[in-house]
């Protein structure tokens, strides 16, 4: 059985994404033959929270968030018996902002069909740094921690916090692209294994019945040139009987459904997966 459900794509609500607008990202869905897809637009930031990124610009602001459910309802109705379109949200896991995450998501969880919770900001002890925003703050995030491997460490910790963290009845039961600090891993090359942190994560994510975002993303990224999270740890997914769901982690509509087919043979009808 083929992929029918991107379940990871952002929207022109994205201030680090593209201007194609939500028709653009449905009508290549469509052109795609899938029957379904999420829009997980990145979070507003938790009030107080200063984006580390020089731009700011790391999420939607906390004024479209209403902007974007409407819009997305919108487009439920406009697509409807042609293609499911689910409201749904990229949330940010942020060491030290569980209150007010757990606050934002009493408020806009009503509204969610489907969300994510990924880590794309680390604590350090120099502040929180933006992991994945580019190789130079990669480099300066490995001079703050001391080395390539306790970046690493850094991150599946966090990872393993966010399975574990109390965000109320809304937090969302799908984990983000699980090795998303592997991005520069061409640049850096690990002289250590990450297995074992990787399995960690996927043995809570087991245990607390948490999804994993099969994000193909990386294959595109020049610097990783791997899905999130790898074959390896898929197999060890399985084998945990965790459900894992597909997403090109789109930020612009020619991203729709990418690299399904590198996914795809894991993908069968009597596994647990969400097509």
């Amino acid at each position: 059985m083929h992929i029918k459900h991107d379940a990871h794509i952002h929207t022109p609500f994205c201030p680090h994404g593209s201007a194609d607008t939500m028709n653009d990202y449905a009508e290549a869905a469509l052109r795609a033959g899938l029957h379904e897809i999420t829009f997980t637009e990145h979070a507003p930031l938790p009030d107080g929270f200063v984006d580390p990124v020089p731009h700011q610009d790391s999420s939607m602001k906390a004024a479209d968030l209403s902007r974007y459910f409407e819009a997305c309802q919108k487009m439920k109705q406009e697509y409807a018996g042609h293609l499911i379109i689910r409201t749904g949200l990229e949330v940010d896991y942020i060491d030290g902002w569980e209150n007010e995450t757990k606050r934002f998501l009493d408020q806009a969880g009503p509204s969610l069909d489907d969300a994510i919770l990924s880590v794309h900001f680390l604590r350090t002890d120099s502040g929180y740094v933006c992991m994945d925003y580019h190789e130079d703050t990669f480099a300066e995030l490995i001079k703050v921690c001391g080395s390539l491997e306790e970046v690493y460490q850094l991150y599946y910790k966090t990872v393993l916090a966010s399975a574990s963290a109390d965000l109320g009845k809304w937090k969302p039961d799908r984990l983000g692209h699980i090795t998303l600090v592997r991005k520069f891993q061409k640049q850096f090359p690990r002289s250590f294994d990450d297995s074992p942190w990787i399995q960690a994560v996927i043995d809570t994510a087991a245990e607390k019945e948490l999804a994993l975002d099969v994000n193909t993303a990386g294959l595109y990224k020049p610097l990783c040139e791997e899905h999130y999270p790898p074959e390896e740890a898929l197999k060890h997914a399985l084998a945990k009987g965790v459900r894992l769901v597909y997403g090109s982690d789109a930020h612009k509509s020619s991203q729709v459904g990418a690299s399904r087919a590198a996914v795809d043979a894991f993908f069968t009808e009597q596994s647990p997966f969400h097509l």
